[in-house]
Order: structure tokens, then C-alpha cells, then sequence
């Protein structure tokens, strides 16, 4: 491969996100495998699941080890190599990145701090939970950002009915509340998910409680209406449904902070709450601000060209997340949805091989194929489709439901191809026929 670089040139990707692990298991099967590149995939991590499933192990509906994916044997079967790390440090000037030492769950160092060389940079960290400063977020609520945070919001929520039904005095009000502060997507669908879960938890024997009566899910967004990032109808329509299930749903609700108590509005309504789930937004991780003069933009995010480069190194790319970019003809960045990074991927695996070869680079297009919303088991799901012949089509029903289980079907075969992704995906099916409908431990 001629151009400006080695005969063996170092691509290194930072973060094993939907869109960097993508885009890692890509360049390994096309230039890894051939010897034409040497592809490092750095990721604090040791398994990788897909987000978007986060409200699912947070409410117990879907068991985490079914889905994870260690990144040592992807990158074994897809001929890259994997190095676990954070990254802490960018030294633009010697194409090198510093990696954080990890550590076990008893504090003793596996790695060390580590120096990896680069040819070309790929930035794909994902987004961090946005607190906007608000008070007690960190003591009193749990996100939904990794595996880890979902699994234990579920133990946590488990282990509050097991609580009350043994308990001798009378349940309390709020003890089993939850409250969701953000109904984007990952709110709205926790909270749908939530009533279906706690209901399966409470008919195994937890005969104490009654979910109707004990139970109540409170979803709270400061915006005028749930979901205020998508079409109208789709919003007006997931709230019915919501209300429809016993949710709350509670929008034009500023908090002003959280307690042990629960949530404090901005009207001073108190909503006393056993769990707080804060899915409020979004930002950049920190790291982004001292990555060597790289541009800063939008909620800590990395500037980046039409071309996915970053605006002041043509060697480093960003997508994803992490990345901050305007389409032409937009007052709006991309939003940071799944879509978009499964979609950047794609197109930055093209840009790197005419980087590779000294070729002039593509602008990055992102097609909008709509919004999906999954309220769980018992309910319908409802999505916008866009850029049908350049009009939306709203659909639900069933063939809502085969729409939104698509989105990931396409991400396993992204990542294992589609004789594996068929059997994986067959296999869990037959696996979960003959298991709990939720987890119970």
C-alpha cells in the first residue's frame, strides 16, 4: 500500500464502543489479516456490550453475561490487538497516546502506565453522564453509562422488594419508588421496562407486596414533553402508553437537587424515592479537554471536519459520541445515538484507506433512518422511520418491535459476520425460553 506512510503503518483506535469496536474488527479483517496495517484497539474495559441494551440488564429483563463480548477473542478472531488502558495523554508531536495502569478489584496493578505509537489516531470514547452540576447527583442517584452501572441498579432494586417483603412493618411511602430523571430515550424505555420487571420479580412469592399499590415509577424531564429530541407524535404516543402502563410522567420538571430523601424540584416538590436513575444527558469525557490542542467543542466533544479529521490534525479522527460535528444545511450537531457511530464507522474504515494511500478524503454524510422506542414486553413499540423518499412514516405494532430488534442484529453482524450473528442470535433466544423472564438474584 504506497503513500505517506510506513510499509506497516500503526492504526490505533481508542475505545471499544459500538462504533470503535466497529470499526477495529474492520480494519482488522481487511488490513490486519493481510499484513498491510498493525491495529491496536485501547479500551479501559474487558468486554464490550451494545448500550442501547442498558435499560434492559438495569431492569433485570436481559442477562448481561448472554451479551457481553470479551475483547481479547474478538480481537483474536478479527486480527487486531487489544490493550487495556485509559487513555490519560496525547503527545501529537511524537504520535504517541499515554494509557492509564488498570488495576483488579483487590487494587494490585495488572498494567502498568504504557506509551503506544501511532501512524493515524482513531478517538471513539463515548459520552459520559452530564450531572450539569446539579446537587447530590453523584451520592444519590445511579447512571445507566456501563454494564457494571445497569447491574447494579438492578441488584439494588431486587434486593428493595426482597426488603419490604420481609419486613414487619407496613411498606412506606416512596420505599419502593423509583424515579427517572431524563425521558430521552434511555429513560422512557427503563421506565416501561421497569413496570414489567418489578411485576415478574414481585409473582415470584413476594406475596407481601402489591405492585399496583406499593410500586410507583415517576419519570421526570425538564423539557415541555418526554422524548423532546424526537417527532411530536412519536412523543405524544410513547406518553399514552406510558400512562397507560401506571407510569408518571412528569415533564416541564426541573430538579434542583437529590437527597437521601429523593428528588427535589425546582417548585419545591419533594418526590421521596428509594432509587434515582439520572439519564438527564450527555457529555464528552473529561480527558477530551487535554488531548494536546485538539479542538474542543459542543459538550466536551472533539471538533472534527466533514472528513471525521479532527480540525487540527489530519492524523487523528473522531466518531462517535466523542465527536462534535454540524452537517452542512444544520443548526444542529449529530445527535449521539447508535446510529451515528455504527454509521461513522463505516465511513471513517473508507477514509483511513485513502489516508493510507495519500487519496483525497470524503465527506461524512449521516443519513437519518428514524427513531425507534421500546416499551417493553407487554406494550407496543413505536418509531418514526425518516428519509422514506424523503418523507417519516410512523409505524408500531409488530413490525415496530422487528424494526428496533434489527438495529442490533446489525451490530452483531457488523461484528461477527452473518453466520455467527444468526447463531448467537439463536441461541439466545432458545436459552431465555427456558429462564425466568426476569433475573431474580
Amino acid at each position: 500500500m504506497s503513500g505517506p506512510f510506513s510499509t506497516c503503518p500503526r492504526i490505533v483506535v481508542v475505545g471499544g464502543g459500538a462504533g470503535g469496536l466497529e470499526l477495529v474488527t474492520r480494519l482488522g479483517d481487511t488490513l490486519g489479516k493481510k499484513g498491510l496495517a498493525e491495529i491496536t484497539l485501547i479500551e479501559r474495559n474487558r468486554t464490550h456490550m451494545w448500550k442501547p441494551l442498558l435499560h434492559e440488564v438495569a431492569s433485570g429483563e436481559l442477562d448481561i453475561n448472554r451479551h457481553e463480548l470479551d475483547y481479547i477473542a474478538q480481537s483474536r478472531w478479527h486480527h487486531f490487538r487489544y490493550r487495556a488502558g485509559e487513555l490519560v495523554g496525547l503527545d501529537r508531536a511524537n504520535k504517541k497516546i499515554h494509557i492509564s495502569p488498570t488495576f483488579d478489584e483487590d487494587g494490585r496493578e495488572v498494567t502498568p502506565h504504557r506509551t503506544f505509537s501511532y501512524d493515524i489516531l482513531v478517538i471513539a470514547v463515548g459520552s459520559t453522564t452530564n450531572d450539569f452540576g446539579t446537587p447530590g447527583v453523584k451520592e444519590h442517584a445511579i447512571a445507566l453509562e456501563t454494564p457494571a452501572q445497569a447491574a447494579k441498579f438492578n441488584r439494588r432494586i431486587i434486593y428493595a422488594c426482597y426488603r419490604a417483603n420481609t419486613q414487619h412493618e407496613p411498606i412506606r411511602p416512596g420505599q419502593l419508588h423509583v424515579s427517572i430523571i431524563g425521558a430521552g430515550a434511555t429513560g422512557t424505555e427503563l421506565a416501561a421496562s421497569l413496570h414489567h420487571a418489578t411485576r415478574a420479580v414481585v409473582a415470584y412469592g413476594l406475596d407481601k407486596i402489591d405492585p399496583d399499590k406499593d410500586m410507583k415509577i415517576t419519570l421526570l424531564e425538564a423539557a415541555p414533553r418526554i422524548l423532546p429530541a424526537l417527532p411530536l407524535r412519536l412523543s405524544n404516543s410513547v406518553r399514552e402508553e406510558l400512562e397507560r402502563l401506571g407510569v408518571e410522567v412528569k415533564a416541564g420538571s426541573r430538579v434542583a437537587q437529590l437527597s437521601e430523601r429523593g428528588v427535589h424540584l425546582t417548585d419545591g416538590t419533594v418526590i421521596e424515592s428509594e432509587l434515582v436513575v439520572w439519564a438527564a444527558g450527555v457529555k464528552g469525557p473529561d480527558v477530551i479537554k487535554t488531548l494536546d490542542g485538539l479542538e474542543v467543542a459542543g459538550s466536551t466533544q472533539l471538533a472534527v471536519l466533514p472528513t471525521l479529521q479532527t480540525t487540527t490534525d489530519p492524523d487523528v479522527f473522531a466518531i462517535g459520541d466523542c465527536a462534535y460535528l454540524v452537517p452542512e444545511g444544520s443548526d444542529t450537531p449529530l445527535p449521539p445515538r447508535a446510529q451515528t457511530a455504527h454509521q461513522q464507522a463505516s465511513h471513517a474504515l473508507r477514509q483511513i484507506k485513502l489516508r493510507l494511500k495519500g487519496e483525497p478524503l470524503e465527506p461524512f454524510v449521516y443519513r437519518d433512518f428514524g427513531s425507534l422506542v421500546s416499551l417493553g414486553k407487554y406494550t407496543t413499540v413505536g418509531n418514526l422511520m425518516g428519509a422514506v423518499q424523503g418523507k417519516s412514516m410512523f409505524i408500531e405494532g409488530h413490525f415496530a418491535v422487528l424494526m428496533y430488534r434489527s438495529l442490533y442484529a446489525l451490530h452483531q453482524l457488523a461484528l461477527h459476520g452473518p453466520v455467527k450473528a444468526f447463531l448467537d442470535i439463536l441461541a439466545r433466544l432458545i436459552t431465555r425460553s427456558t429462564e425466568p423472564p426476569v433475573k431474580l438474584h
